[in-house]
């Protein structure tokens, strides 16, 4: 349980880096109108993070497995492009919810995952 909280958390930093980083192109909409409400941004980074572990888990694993021989096929590069349509449905989901992550275009998507692909190893 610890270790999963942890990784929230730093899901969730990893977030508001990349939203400083690529303002105004991909940002986070608080569930709160108040633009001063530091909690509910926090909160709404918490929410954004967990939307995007399940959606990495679940539905990247399952592309992953049945896109195998693309990735072999392209060296891994067709990773970039599933990882960037990943962090789009991360953000039309939480765009349902009334909150969350907004991407400019899918070319800020695949920027973005691409940039924390390589910075994280």
């Amino acid at each position: 349980m610890g270790r999963l909280l942890l990784r929230l958390l730093i899901s969730a930093l990893a977030l508001w880096l990349t939203t400083l980083i690529m303002s105004p192109h991909v940002s986070i909409k608080s569930y709160d109108a108040d633009p001063g409400n530091v909690f509910a941004y926090i909160v709404t980074l918490v929410l954004v993070a967990l939307i995007f572990g399940i959606v990495n888990g679940v539905i990247g694993g399952i592309i992953r497995v049945v896109a195998f021989p693309l990735y072999v096929l392209t060296l891994g590069l067709i990773s970039l492009v599933v990882n960037g349509l990943l962090l789009l449905l991360v953000a039309w989901i939480s765009s349902l919810l009334g909150f969350g992550l907004a991407v400019e275009s899918f070319w800020w998507g695949f920027w973005v995952r691409s940039s924390s692909a390589s910075s994280a190893g």
